[in-house]
């Protein structure tokens, strides 16, 4: 779990480090203990007013696909950086048009023991056609979660937060900033 400052940190650096004429907005920086997801908003490609909506997803998805090649060199370097600074992965992504478009991202395994009323679950997920696979149903039921329990998942994360805060302060403070990942100001 990354806190609140330390995500502060993290946007800061990207903002800063961004190349200005990359994204016209940084619009997002989330992270987790394996990866970095940086989200800027490019420009829109101009286009006749009352065009369909066929059109304008095509031009938007030709857009996204420019600048992911023109932009390759400059984003890896930055990820480089990045990488070294904060030892996560990066990953990059892009809104245009209204759209969201993620390039290469971290599908982090995760391992865990099921029980069979849980893999009867999955299962009739995977007869249903929801999901290819064990894996793409727990995928599919996280997501579901997510989407439902925002409010929830969010004031959890603000207490989790608040039990690093108070851990910090204790007789081990120097090794819990010392961690792994912890964020430092190295160049």
């Amino acid at each position: 779990m990354i806190t609140e400052e330390q995500l502060e940190k993290l946007r800061g650096w990207f903002a800063g480090r961004v190349p200005e004429d990359l994204f016209t907005e940084l619009v997002e920086v989330t992270a987790d203990r394996e990866e970095i997801t940086v989200i800027g908003r490019i420009p829109e490609p101009r286009l006749a007013e009352g065009t369909a909506d066929a059109e304008r997803a095509a031009a938007a998805a030709g857009r996204i696909q420019e600048f992911r090649e023109r932009t390759r060199e400059a984003r890896v370097a930055v990820a480089g950086e990045a990488e070294h600074r904060f030892g996560r992965k990066v990953s990059w992504g892009v809104e245009c048009g209204g759209r969201r478009a993620l390039f290469t991202h971290v599908a982090a395994p995760v391992m865990t023991r099921l029980r069979q009323p849980e893999r009867q679950v999955l299962d009739t997920l995977i007869a249903a056609g929801v999901a290819r696979s064990r894996s793409d149903a727990l995928a599919w039921c996280v997501r579901l979660v997510q989407r439902h329990t925002d409010d929830w998942l969010t004031e959890l994360r603000a207490s989790l937060e608040h039990v690093q805060r108070v851990r910090a302060q204790g007789p081990d403070a120097e090794e819990v900033h010392g961690a792994p990942g912890a964020d430092t100001d190295e160049g």
